[in-house]
Formats: structure tokens, C-alpha cells, sequence
């Protein structure tokens, strides 16, 4: 027998179809807590003293988080292959701290919207100084 929610031939646009899961999103927000004091304490690798970790996402099956990550532009070479060679550290130390069934495989991306940020900010003052009242 066919449920009544399949017969219908409308369907709901994919964003509203599934409300988002919580755990996926409490225990990415567990990995960001986690690897931030890890960074801060323990790392000794002073290519990644000056990291910051701005965002988390887990897939729904928490077996891969997409850890995303923001540093100086002239230290952007040093901090990616630093995080490279600590991520089975980090994946080891988060298995034992978060006491996950499975480890998450840690991919590391760099934080375009730190870039973005600064190119807005440079266009609005340009836009500010075009209209300030002496520039005419």
C-alpha cells in the first residue's frame, strides 16, 4: 500500500522538504570547541599559532566535517600543509575527547569570506569618500 504523502505529485523545493538534523550541528560545534583548544594548548607548530577556526559543518552520518579556516594571506601556504601533517593528530585527539563511535575525517578549507569582507570594506570607502561633501 502506498502512503498518502507519495501519491502526491507536488513536491516541496529541497531546502524546505527535511527540517536540518541537530546532532550533525551540535557535534560540529563540539570539533570547532575542541580544535580551538587544541590549537591554543597543545599544536606546537608555529604555522598554526595564527589560525582561526570560523566554522564547522558535519555531513548528516558525522563521518566528514568541512572545517573552515581563516590566517594571514602570507602565511596561507604554511598553515595548509601544517594542517595537513596534524590532522591525524587532531582526528586521533578528537576521538578520544568526544568519544564518537567513528572518527570524522577532518577536510580543511580556507575561509574565502575573510577575503570578501576586506573587498567590501575597501568599495565602501571609496563610496564614502566619493560622497563625503569636499570632494566634489
Amino acid at each position: 500500500m502506498v502512503a498518502a504523502k507519495d501519491r502526491s505529485r507536488f513536491k516541496l523545493p529541497d531546502g524546505l522538504a527535511s527540517t536540518p538534523k541537530r546532532r550533525p550541528v551540535r557535534v560540529a560545534d563540539a570539533i570547532r570547541n575542541e580544535l580551538a583548544n587544541l590549537l591554543l594548548f597543545k599544536v606546537k607548530d608555529p604555522a598554526l599559532q595564527h589560525v582561526t577556526l570560523v566554522h564547522v559543518e558535519m555531513s548528516n552520518d558525522l563521518s566528514r566535517a568541512k572545517i573552515y579556516y581563516a590566517c594571514a594571506p602570507e602565511m596561507a601556504g604554511k598553515v595548509s600543509s601544517g594542517l595537513q601533517r596534524a590532522k591525524g593528530f587532531m582526528r586521533s585527539y578528537l576521538a578520544k575527547e568526544l568519544r564518537l563511535r567513528y572518527a570524522p575525517e577532518l577536510v580543511f578549507f580556507s575561509d574565502p569570506s575573510i577575503e570578501y569582507d576586506d573587498k567590501m570594506q575597501k568599495i565602501f570607502q571609496e563610496i564614502a569618500s566619493e560622497n563625503e561633501p569636499g570632494s566634489v
